[in-house]
């Protein structure tokens, strides 16, 4: 055995392809997520009241309050979109290296969109 093997422990060096860098990023869209879950369940339950749901309808119609909202959804439509890239993959659907290249770039651009989308529906 070669022990004598270059190591590269840099990660900062290194250039990922860019279907590594939306996997990587669908796993930290998931993270946020999961760490949304306490603030949305408290919208949620704060929804439910009468009077908390007038509060929340007051809160919306402030910029800020709207923004906040739509920089969350920014990783929920992210996430969507690259697990549905992930059924793709799953389905032997863009396994080649081309295909996996342009999988990744329509996510990226159909991710943008959506956003964009989402920022338009709020305002």
């Amino acid at each position: 055995m070669n022990h004598s093997r270059p190591k590269n422990l840099n990660l900062f060096t290194i250039r990922f392809p860019l279907p590594a860098i939306v996997s990587i990023l669908h796993r930290i869209s998931g993270f946020v997520l999961f760490l949304l879950i306490p603030v949305l369940l408290w919208v949620l339950q704060l929804s439910l009241q009468e009077s908390g749901f007038a509060l929340l309808k007051e809160w919306m119609q402030s910029f800020t309050a709207k923004l906040l909202f739509w920089i969350s959804l920014m990783p929920l439509c992210y996430h969507l979109i690259a697990g549905l890239r992930h059924l793709l993959s799953d389905l032997h659907i863009g396994n080649t290296r081309k295909g996996g290249k342009l999988a990744a770039l329509l996510t990226l651009i159909f991710s943008v969109v959506l956003v964009i989308l989402v920022g338009v529906w709020l305002w």
